[in-house]
């Protein structure tokens, strides 16, 4: 991972001070280790306290920054950048609530990435090597090699293994665009260190980053094109939810071109030119955003008799073995699921059937996402796509947020509920929520998931009066009401009449 911080930044030398300490000295190794975790990023690192925490001497190799993408490039940064944006455009439709500001608001975007780095940077002391030292795990800083099928050497020091994880994650992928090489595009380990806000921004990608960026950057005052090559955003989503998303982007500011494929890059000047098949485009700004390229490269996998793919990662069982049952892997490098929480629950199992004989499968695991967006996109299970594909019948379940009084009134009525049940019962096969807060909503519909609960049971629970979570008890009423047949009714109709 190679991330690009400020070396004049305060905020960002206490961020190195934690997660790539200067001063760091690798302990030497002693004796075999039961755990050998290769990466410090969120999959890493709850492997490496997990394993401590169960009493297993472990060793926690990282070649660049603690954390990971998580902490340094992604989820952290991200989000502390969406926030601003959504407060801009808070304050920008703060008339429809009744009240007016004076003058036009003005983003400061220095103050902006600023407040990013240093909210980073507070929040890095959980992933820092001084506080997994203190959980007893022997923390190597450097580049790890395997040499054998039992071994693997780091900053001169070989390490002898009972069992590894491989949790080396991912990065972006970067397109084969002739010119590109020439020019200084950004990335999601690049962009988080702009200081100046660039006044055209280009897009390439309308996967969930880059959806995300092209909506925070417009909303902060770019003016950008989102560049994407199907004909519709966010593919892994149910259709009418990519619908919604393209409308919140455009009403931002953002031009989407579709279908578009991006022959050719250069530099002209201070700006850089995409040629596209409708013409030329001038930017001050490119940013990759084209899916994750997991990090296999450099590791000596053969040596340890690994099987990995350039674009899949590292090869697993539905236990997380490798080829190599002495070595396990987790989260992005070997995952189609590339999310913080998914690596964090492979982690967890990883450890589990590594270390104590487990048998624990991945695919009995209920993996929700989310889109942050505004609004957000929240997925879980199959998507109405997937069950055809699967040749399963199922039964769709609506609730428009424009029917649930607590959206209404926050002036967040624009998405839906929808669920998936398997035909003829109540169970849920998949869900998907287009809300201001998705990402929360989701939960519920995990856990009934998860757990086997069906609509019915969310008809009995009660929720609050008013919450946006109401449209869930509203899709367990929608389905009892289908459960009302012809006969029922009428018999329900001749007993109430005998008892009047």
């Amino acid at each position: 991972m190679t991330v690009s911080l400020l070396a004049d930044d305060p905020d960002d030398r206490r961020l190195l001070g934690q997660v790539r300490p200067a001063d760091w000295v690798n302990p030497s190794p002693v004796g075999r280790y039961n755990l050998v975790v290769i990466g410090g990023g969120p999959a890493g690192l709850v492997c490496a306290a997990g394993a401590a925490g169960l009493g297993a001497r472990v060793a926690l190799i990282e070649r660049g920054l603690l954390g990971g993408d998580c902490l340094n490039t992604g989820c952290v940064p991200s989000k502390a950048l969406l926030r601003c944006a959504r407060a801009a455009r808070q304050v920008r439709d703060a008339e429809q609530f009744g009240i007016r500001l004076p003058g036009v608001p003005e983003v400061d975007f220095a103050a902006v990435m600023a407040r990013l780095r240093r909210l980073r940077a507070d929040l890095s002391p959980n992933d820092a090597a001084e506080r997994f030292r203190a959980l007893g795990v022997d923390v190597f800083l450097g580049d790890a090699r395997f040499t054998g099928r039992d071994r693997v050497e780091v900053a001169g020091s070989s390490l002898h293994f009972s069992k590894a994880i491989l949790a080396t994650g991912s990065r972006p992928h970067i397109p084969d665009i002739a010119g590109l090489a020439s020019v200084e595009y950004l990335t999601n380990e690049s962009v988080f260190a702009l200081t100046k806000l660039p006044a055209r921004l280009a897009v390439l990608g309308g996967g969930p980053v880059g959806c995300e960026l092209a909506q925070a950057f417009a909303r902060l005052g770019s003016r950008v094109t989102l560049l994407h090559d199907t004909d519709h955003l966010l593919p892994r989503d149910e259709p009418a939810a990519s619908a919604i998303v393209a409308d919140a982007l455009r009403r931002d500011g953002v031009e989407i071109l579709y279908n578009t494929q991006l022959a050719r890059v250069e530099r002209d000047g201070e700006q850089t030119v995409l040629h596209l098949p409708s013409g030329p485009l001038a930017v001050d700004r490119l940013l990759i955003a084209a899916g994750r390229q997991p990090n296999v490269e450099s590791l000596g996998l053969e040596a340890a008799g690994v099987m990995w793919h350039d674009r899949l990662g590292v090869i697993v069982d539905d236990r997380l073995r490798t080829h190599n049952p002495r070595i396990y892997a987790a989260g992005d490098v070997c995952s189609l699921w590339k999310f913080t929480h998914a690596a964090d629950a492979l982690a967890r199992i990883a450890v589990q059937n590594a270390l104590f004989l487990g048998r624990r499968p991945v695919s009995t695991l209920t993996v929700p996402w989310c889109t942050y967006t505004d609004p957000e996109v929240a997925q879980v299970g199959l998507t109405e796509a997937d069950a055809a594909n699967r040749r399963l019948a199922v039964q769709r379940f609506v609730q428009p947020l424009a029917h649930v009084d607590r959206a209404v009134l926050d002036g967040e009525a624009e998405g839906f509920v929808q669920v998936l049940v398997r035909a003829g019962t109540d169970r849920l096969v998949g869900a998907t929520v287009v809300a201001a807060h998705a990402g929360e909503l989701i939960g519920e519909l995990s856990l009934a998931m998860t757990n086997g609960l069906g609509l019915s049971a969310l008809a009995r629970t009660i929720h609050p009066y008013p919450t946006q979570a109401e449209a869930l008890r509203k899709l367990g009423d929608a389905y009892n009401r289908t459960r009302l047949r012809p006969w029922i009714k009428n018999l329900l109709e001749r007993w109430l009449a005998w008892n009047r």
